[in-house]
């Protein structure tokens, strides 16, 4: 078998299992069992399966049928154009989470100390270390996972620092000009219609935020008025039904703007502390 036909028998297989995108899955699967980019599966198309090629990709075939996120699988992900490690312990970054970063990246230019709450694999505020001049500091409930964030720093010469505690509870009032934070917002209540790789396979500690999606929101958006010197910016991804819900619990803070992603759907809440 060469490389062509493995190609068009992972799709189908894939295909068959209703899993999305299954021709681009099947390459980066491939690939992945390889060890090469993508680019290299055409220009080699004739080339013999290796029997060791062949156990991997099948067995990643095997697991992305079973619901198993690609990027479980591979380790990896794209985020704001930098590759990013990914386990079971971390949510899997989203593109739409880059328009996050480009919030803070616009309001805190001049930002001397960012806090990045929930890090996860670090996709936000090592991004923000590289991108700015400021001290960055991710925070995570998560043990794992701030050891996959500190890993992606390590890996993409990032200087963020990384504590493991609940929101920024261990750090003192009014240290910070800008605290970032991407919470868990899918209303637990209605689970069971959460697509299954989510449902089954990402850590529901950073995707569930209580029955309404919104728990962490209420404990948050005091903890930031705490943290943030005054006039700091807090910004917080939301989900797509949430804005107005959220909007009302920012009370006294000025300047809340509502930033739509690419879609329009109201997808970033931005406010300063009062």
């Amino acid at each position: 078998m060469n490389l062509h036909t493995a190609l068009l028998q992972g799709q189908q297989l894939l295909d068959d299992a209703r899993i999305s995108a299954p021709r681009l899955t099947a390459e980066v699967l491939l690939a992945h069992a390889i060890g090469c980019e993508r680019s290299w599966l055409y220009a080699h198309s004739d080339e013999e399966l290796r029997e060791v090629w062949w156990i991997h990709y099948g067995r990643y075939l095997h697991e992305r049928m079973q619901g198993k996120p690609t990027q479980y699988i591979t380790g990896r992900q794209e985020f704001y154009g930098r590759d990013f490690l990914v386990t079971p312990a971390v949510l899997i970054p989203r593109p739409e989470t880059e328009h996050s970063v480009e919030a803070a990246l616009a309001l805190g230019a001049d930002a001397s100390a960012i806090l990045d709450i929930g890090t996860g694999s670090g996709a936000i505020g090592v991004t923000l270390s590289l991108e700015t001049r400021a001290r960055v500091i991710c925070t995570d409930v998560s043990e794992a996972a701030v050891l996959v964030a500190a890993k992606n720093a390590r890996r993409l010469g990032s200087s963020a620092q990384f504590v493991v505690c609940d929101l920024g509870s261990a750090f003192a009032s009014r240290a910070f000009d800008l605290v970032v934070c991407n919470p868990p917002y899918v209303p637990g209540a209605g689970q069971e219609n959460v697509q299954r790789e989510v449902r089954d396979f990402e850590p529901h500690i950073a995707v569930f935020g209580g029955s309404d999606g919104l728990d962490v929101y209420r404990r948050l958006i005091p903890e930031a008025a705490r943290l943030l010197k005054p006039g700091g910016r807090l910004i917080m991804e939301i989900g797509w039904l949430a804005a107005d819900q959220v909007g009302a619990m920012l009370g006294e803070w000025t300047n809340v703007e509502i930033k739509p992603d690419l879609a329009g759907i109201p997808r970033v809440i931005v406010a300063t502390h009062p």
